[in-house]
Order: structure tokens, then C-alpha cells, then sequence
């Protein structure tokens, strides 16, 4: 077994953040380390925070963190940020907005970057949620960066996702387009003291008619994160909807696909790499991608041509 799993088995604080710094690179030893922390029980709930910029995430999660604790419940915070163009690491870093968590053991916060990632999550988060579940957190919260037209990954790393939408923010319909209704657990309206929270309820409660899902119904929990309002509401939603998925046919169905869609994606990484490997220690190739004339199509079509008749790299 990796030393760092047998560390994180035994709750070791220091192991925690070094594997989370080992699974954010791309090594062979990262997949060994993985497949040791996959073999330990698995009980925390996996929650998603996503929503537009502005709409509170970062103050809402301070405030539900808080209440968690009230609760004796651990948490462990995974906020990924959007990546510095300099350093390559995270930019916002949220764990400034929770400075009085910090001297708390039963609090861990990781900021991530995102590293170009378009999904708004960093690769490397589900595998950092494992690790944190592996160290024997109960709640595993993940903010995302902010929704945008392929946000939709957050649907593939957690079990719960709360989106947080804002009154009269204007937000909504850019929301519908990008498709991030569909993937809503819940609907936190937060900023609830602000006018229009009537309006945005009934603009919600329409796509829900609309959208008819099956199985489980999307409820709509107002909070005020400023006055630490509603909370408990959604801690108790949170809960349903976990119960939804490890109860009912449909959740069960979920976890499968979830499952599906993770093996497809370690697939695809595994053969980038590959085929990235194969490309850059190829120094005809490189000379062609100097060329500002050649045909990218071709060369794509091609050099995967060559990739599978040469085969993978031991």
C-alpha cells in the first residue's frame, strides 16, 4: 500500500495535503496512491455549490460550515479557483473568505486550480474529494469557479449539486441557455432579502413544469447567507436528496451512470497522455507543428493513425 493511504487511513492531516498535491499531477504514482484510497469505505456526502459569480457561493458555504459544525459534523472544503496565468496555481483562493475556520481540526479547505480545465473543476478534484472522504471527513464540499457553458462537470464528481441563483441578478435566463437548470439538486435562492425572490420562484417552479424530471423534484430553499438564514433548510434538502440516491431506483441508476461517465474520462486522460508523449518526443512531428500552413485536421487524423498501429507505451 502507498505510504500516504496508510497515513490518510489513520488520519494523519500532513498526508492529507500531500496527496492532494500528488493527485493534481499526472504520474504513475498518483494511480497507485488512487487505487489504494479507492479501497477504503467511502461515507462522506459529496456536495456541489455552483453559480454565477457574485451570487454568494463562497459566503454561503462560510455560513453552512459553520452550521455544520453546530451539528458535530467534519468537513472538508475543495474550492477551485480560476488558474493564474503566471504562477499556474489558484488565483481567488477562497480560504481567505473562511479565515475563522482555519484553527478549526474539524475543517480542512484546499483551494485547486483550475489549470485550463473549461469544465470549471480542476481534473484532479474527484480524485481530491476521494482522498478527503478516504481521511474520514462527513460532508465533502466543492465550490466551483462559476457557471459557464461547459460547468456542467460538476454533475460528474459530487452527489448533491446546489445551484445558487440570486434575485433581479439577470442571471437566469443566461442559466437556462447553458443548460446548468438541468443539473440542479437544488435551487438556493440566496440574497433571499433582496426584492424578487417571488418572481425568481416562480420563473423556477415554470421550468420545473416544463422540464417535468422524473424521480426526484428539484426543491427551492431560500437563504441569506449575511444574516446566516436558512441554513438549517438546506442542510435538511442536502440530506433528502442523499436518501433520494442511496434509496430509490433512480438514485442507484445515477450512481451508475456517474460511475460510466468516470471510467470514460480516466480513459481519454490515459490516452492524451499517451498520445502526448508519442507527439512531443517525435522531432518530425514537432517541425510540423511549427508550420503555420499544415493542416491540423490531417495531422490529427493522422498521427492518431500512427498512435494505434504503434500501440500504447509500456
Amino acid at each position: 500500500m502507498h505510504p500516504l493511504a496508510e497515513r490518510i487511513h489513520h488520519q494523519d492531516i500532513r498526508a492529507l495535503a500531500k496527496a492532494i498535491t500528488l493527485v493534481e499531477s499526472e504520474t504513475e504514482e498518483k494511480l497507485t496512491l488512487m487505487s489504494d484510497i479507492f479501497s477504503f469505505s467511502r461515507q462522506a456526502h459529496h456536495i456541489g455549490i455552483t453559480g454565477s459569480p457574485g451570487a454568494g457561493k463562497s459566503s454561503l458555504i462560510n455560513r453552512l460550515l459553520t452550521y455544520l459544525r453546530e451539528q458535530g459534523l467534519t468537513v472538508a472544503v475543495i474550492a477551485v479557483d480560476p488558474t493564474s496565468p503566471f504562477s499556474g496555481g489558484a488565483l481567488l483562493g477562497d480560504r481567505t473568505r473562511m479565515q475563522q475556520h482555519f484553527t478549526d481540526p474539524g475543517i480542512f479547505i484546499r483551494s485547486m486550480a483550475t489549470r485550463g480545465n473549461l469544465g470549471g473543476l480542476a481534473r484532479a478534484s474527484k480524485d481530491a474529494i476521494r482522498v478527503c472522504d478516504a481521511f474520514g471527513f462527513d460532508v465533502v464540499l466543492v465550490e466551483t469557479v462559476g457557471v459557464g457553458q461547459s460547468e456542467l462537470d460538476i454533475m460528474k464528481v459530487v452527489d448533491s449539486t446546489g445551484l445558487v441563483l440570486t434575485p433581479n441578478s439577470g442571471d437566469v435566463l443566461q442559466i437556462f441557455k447553458a443548460g446548468i437548470m438541468e443539473i440542479a439538486d437544488l435551487f438556493i435562492i440566496n440574497k433571499a432579502d433582496y426584492p424578487g425572490v417571488a418572481r425568481l420562484k416562480t420563473t423556477l417552479q415554470e421550468y420545473m413544469m416544463i422540464a417535468d424530471p422524473k424521480g426526484w423534484q428539484p426543491p427551492i430553499v431560500e437563504t441569506v447567507s449575511t444574516e446566516n438564514k436558512g441554513m438549517a433548510a438546506l442542510w435538511e434538502q442536502f440530506k433528502e436528496h442523499q436518501g433520494f440516491l442511496y434509496g430509490t431506483d433512480q438514485g442507484a441508476n445515477r450512481r451508475k451512470q456517474q460511475l460510466k461517465l468516470e471510467v470514460y474520462d480516466l480513459i481519454r486522460e490515459e490516452i492524451w497522455r499517451d498520445v502526448e508523449r508519442a507527439i512531443e518526443h517525435d522531432a518530425a512531428k514537432q517541425q510540423l507543428l511549427n508550420d503555420s500552413q499544415a493542416d491540423p485536421y490531417e495531422l490529427a487524423r493522422r498521427w492518431f493513425k500512427d498512435w494505434k498501429e504503434r500501440g500504447p507505451r509500456q
